[in-house]
Parts: structure tokens; sequence; C-alpha cells
């Protein structure tokens, strides 16, 4: 446990109590330099007794902020646990949350200057101001409210036809688990985009409103199609790269038409080799 790195994030702002709490959590596990953080999400979240889904994705905006950052791996019973670093001086760089001092001084037989305030039932003297004077200070809200927005569920989210857009709430949500679960954002937009175009033609009665396509998870079998389509390209590719290393090797005349970022796939796939290429005059 660092004191030191526990005072810098107590002292700064986060954005909100859930981002705090769990910088907190962190900072207690950390050394004086901020290293040495070993602990999975299963962990932050029993003890910070958080959703499984905030503290996720809490974690991976602190890394995008560069507020963590991954040092490396560490073994356990479950295989490994991420080790995290917090940038000290990213953190210095936040906003304090400690409020200005104001001078507010005295004179040996002080004159009020201010409009008279009255006085209370017991005769002591109200505040030196009225609430409503100009310049009146007042405190600051103890917390101010931060809407976190996850800008990847929402870049996915319209994707989907705007008409058919219901429980926008409700639709973030289950995106941002599907993404918790591992499914790209690429994959999950792109199936996104496949559904509307399927159901451009259909009438209002035959489409699926966006709650309910997210929450039945029929965007599983277009991610899944996705998947399927993009094996079979990678396949196609090898069978391809497979006949142009044929080419190479036999030094055939259609090599001619092999271009220069096919030679670049045939060497980094290992299938022919650089004397190879030259041998077959494809490159001097």
């Amino acid at each position: 446990m660092s004191w030191r790195v526990a005072n810098a994030c107590a002292e700064r702002k986060f954005g909100s109590a859930t981002r705090k709490q769990i910088i907190m959590f962190l900072a207690d596990k950390a050394s004086d330099d901020g290293s040495g953080i070993w602990c999975s999400k299963g962990t932050i979240q029993r003890h910070t007794e958080l959703g499984e889904t905030t503290v996720k994705r809490t974690i991976r905006d602190f890394l995008k902020e560069g507020i963590l950052i991954e040092t490396g791996a560490r073994g356990c019973k479950n295989g490994f646990t991420v080790v995290y670093r917090i940038d000290l001086a990213r953190i210095e760089a936040l906003e304090l949350t400690a409020e200005p001092d104001i001078e507010t001084g005295a004179t040996v037989d002080p004159v009020q200057t201010g409009p008279g305030t009255g006085a209370t039932v017991a005769g002591v003297p109200g505040p030196p101001r009225p609430p409503n004077h100009p310049k009146t200070i007042h405190k600051p809200p103890s917390r101010e409210r931060v809407e976190e927005v996850d800008e990847e569920a929402e870049e996915i989210l319209a994707a989907y036809p705007p008409d058919r857009i219901r429980g926008k709430a409700d639709c973030l949500r289950r995106i941002s688990e599907a993404l918790d679960e591992g499914v790209s954002s690429e994959d999950l937009a792109e199936a996104v985009k496949a559904y509307a175009a399927e159901s451009a033609g259909f009438t209002r009665s035959k489409v699926c409103f966006s709650d309910n396509w997210f929450g039945s998870g029929r965007w599983r079998a277009y991610v899944e199609d996705i998947a399927r389509g993009k094996e079979a390209a990678k396949t196609k590719e090898a069978e391809i790269l497979a006949g142009l290393a044929n080419w190479v090797t036999d030094k055939h005349p259609l090599c001619r038409h092999i271009t220069p970022g096919q030679i670049d796939a045939l060497l980094a796939a290992e299938l022919v080799t650089q004397a190879q290429i030259q041998a077959a005059g494809l490159r001097s």
C-alpha cells in the first residue's frame, strides 16, 4: 500500500464516484511509484461492490486515458492477472478537489461596508452578507453529475435504422455487455448494418425494434455469419497464395502477374524464399 499514491488520487477529480472508488482501490495496491498493481477485475468488483460491466468499462477507460498502464502479467490459479501501473504524472495533471483559499483579512476596528443584516432572536449578528448579495461566495455542490457515455456503444446503435430505435438506454447497456463478452465493436456494427440492409423493405409490422433485437440476442447470428465469412476469406486467400507459391517455385510464365503486395504476403507466410522470388525474375 502507498499513502503517496492514495493521497495523490484522493486529491484529484476523476469525473464520477464510480471512477474515484475504483482508482482508490487500485491506489491501495500500488507501490510508491504507482507500479505493482495486480488484482483481477473480479477482485475489484467484489471489494467495491460495483457491477462487473462497470468495472471492466472503467478499467478500459483508464487505459485509454493513460491513467493506467499495463506493465505485464502475473500467473494465478485461473491463468494470469494483468499487472498495472498508475501514471502519477497523469494523475497530477487532473483537477484538484480542494477549494481555493479565500483571503478575508481583518482590521483592528472593523467597519461594516456592506448592508446591515439584522440580528437573530438571541441577539447574535447574522452573516456579513445576505445569501443573494453579489459578493456572497457560494460553496460549490458536493459532487458534480457526470454522464458516462460509451462512445463505442453509441456508434453501434447509430447504425440501426433510426425509425426502429426504442429503449436507447437498454440498448446501450446490452451493447456494452456484448463488448465486455469479447465481441469486437467492428463485428457488432457490421451485424447491425447487415440487419438494416436485410430488413430495408420490411413493413413496420415485420421489423424488429432495437431493444428487442439486442435484448433477444438476434445480433449473435449475424456476428457468427461475419466470423464464418472472415474464415472463408482467409481460407480462400491461403489457397490463392499457395497457387502463387507454386508459380514462383515452377518459374511459371504467369509469375509476371504477381503483384508486389502478393510477393510480400508470400514472404510473410514463408511460402517462398527471397532467393526463389529473385530466381522467378520478380525482384532483382
